[in-house]
């Protein structure tokens, strides 16, 4: 029943921004935390960032401290990854992430 769908995703040169938005359903959002993921080709899964229900704790993956954000809006149920000085490693498929769900994965593409 939770519905994860995932936006935001594109092709960027190196150096530029995407910002990715994830729409939830079916769950109370707001008491549940979110989580980002990505899957390059050839390798597994990883987690990239996760923020608390409240919107008040946030961690992010050593590779992208300092370049993502990760943010929610509880009165919309989006949780959103804003991506600046992108760099050709993360190019990736982006899953967002709640409870035991996953959404459909939106397509990042970081190249000149």
């Amino acid at each position: 029943q939770v519905h994860l769908v995932e936006s935001g995703g594109g092709l960027v040169q190196p150096g530029g921004s995407l910002k990715l938005s994830c729409v939830a359903s079916g769950f109370d959002f707001r008491r549940f935390g979110m989580r980002w993921y990505r899957q390059a080709p050839g390798k597994g899964r990883e987690l990239v960032a996760e923020i608390a229900g409240g919107g008040t704790s946030t961690n992010y993956a050593n590779s992208v401290e300092g370049r993502f954000t990760i943010s929610r809006d509880n009165d919309k149920n989006i949780v959103y990854l804003q991506m600046d000085s992108l760099k050709p490693e993360d190019t990736a498929v982006y899953y967002c992430y709640a409870i035991n769900a996953w959404g459909q994965g939106t397509q990042v593409t970081v190249s000149s």
